[in-house]
């Protein structure tokens, strides 16, 4: 094979690799993610930084055929039709900022990885090299992300053996170190496996059996007890004044997943209930496009879907803590951390609700995503999922 049919297909896989081990689910392995940006920068041609893009991409979010399919209990050719759908925006913003002059090479890659960070190209950035800020760079907070932005920059420069011999050392060195964030004193987040009927089953049985879970699940020293996203169903105030009763007497309170509906739309919310009553905490910022946010509804004059809050509530308050909630969608994807990291919150909370993506790492990116911010900012984090 000819040199210059064989770059493209060695930068292809490579990207592919880098997507595939980069984005498989463990932490210590985001680093992997940061092959990209070289292998984007040694493009010969628009047209092959546009498949090396794609290949990343795709790779990254392998996941979403699959679990599209469950959701919607359907074939495959659904999700495989969102899945190319939104590597769209990643690979469009890619290629066309990329550029064969080695000069003007760094400020376009920095362009298209703030593009990819912030709405409206953000809302689709997953597989986003800077949450490998966590690992190479624990602890730095907004010097790791100003670091970790340098060092991708770099990576696209004819300096890039250094930088990535610079990465790998304290890749190694975080390694040989790692420690998971801590769980705060009082908290405590409970994982379900209730699969699908979780938010959908809204009989009292249901909620009764929840409240015995978390009351085995609460110590003598439990304060918090986080249930992961939808696990309420839809909050009415009937379900309200059973877990208000049911709490009473303990001065316990429980931060759940729960959904509120009015004529528009919903929200996908976290409430709050204790002994003295409940209410909602947080409102989603960012649901899950075109599952949950629809907002192609509103322009043709219809109702529904779940609403998108972009830069609202980044933190909320609850007892004397600031607390950063992502749910979900929000875990994946960049901007809801950092803007929630500007008002220094005391912890992370991460929920979600991800039955339908049984047999892929969707859940495991989630998770560990929201360490690697944790790790980064040098917050403790409290997680709650089912499965």
């Amino acid at each position: 094979m000819r040199r210059d049919h064989l770059q493209p297909v060695l930068l292809f896989t490579a990207a592919i690799a880098a997507g595939a081990i980069g984005w498989s689910g463990y932490v210590l392995l985001l680093p992997v993610a940061l092959v990209f940006p070289v292998v984007w920068s040694r493009a010969r041609g628009r047209s092959v930084a546009a498949l090396v893009s794609a290949g990343y991409f795709l790779a990254a979010s392998r996941g979403l055929p699959q679990g599209v399919a469950t959701f919607y209990s359907s074939d495959l050719w659904p999700g495989l039709l969102l899945w190319l759908c939104a590597s769209v925006s990643f690979v469009g913003v890619h290629a066309l900022l990329w550029t064969e002059r080695s000069g003007p090479r760094p400020l376009r890659y920095l362009l298209a990885f703030v593009l990819m960070a912030v709405p409206p190209f953000g809302i689709t950035g997953w597989a986003h090299p800077m949450t490998s800020a966590g690992v190479l760079f624990p602890g730095w907070g907004w010097w790791g992300i100003a670091a970790m932005t340098a060092g991708l920059v770099g990576l696209v420069t004819h300096m890039w053996p250094a930088v990535a011999i610079a990465f790998a050392g304290l890749w190694l060195w975080s390694a040989a170190f790692w420690i998971d964030p801590t769980l705060p004193e009082g908290w405590r987040g409970v994982d379900l496996q209730m699969g699908s009927s979780l938010g959908r089953d809204a009989t009292m049985q249901r909620h009764r059996d929840l409240i015995a879970t978390v009351h085995a699940a609460a110590g003598n020293d439990t304060r918090f007890v986080l249930l992961p996203e939808s696990a309420l169903g839809l909050w009415t105030p009937t379900a309200e004044r059973l877990w208000v009763t049911a709490l009473d007497g303990t001065d316990m309170a429980v931060i759940a997943g729960a959904v509120i509906i009015d004529a528009t739309g919903y929200d996908n919310v976290l409430v709050t209930v204790s002994a003295n009553g409940g209410g909602v905490l947080y409102r989603e910022r960012m649901p899950a496009p075109g599952s949950m946010w629809q907002p192609w509804r509103s322009w043709l004059g219809k109702s529904g879907g779940a609403r998108a809050r972009f830069f609202a509530n980044p933190t909320v308050a609850i007892g004397d803590h600031q607390i950063a909630p992502l749910i979900c969608y929000e875990q994946l994807v960049v901007w809801p951390t950092l803007q929630s990291m500007l008002y220094d919150p005391d912890l992370i909370l991460a929920v979600g609700n991800g039955w339908w993506a049984k047999g892929t790492p969707i859940v495991t990116i989630q998770r560990a995503s929201a360490i690697a911010w944790a790790k980064l900012f040098t917050k403790p984090l409290v997680v709650s999922f089912n499965t």
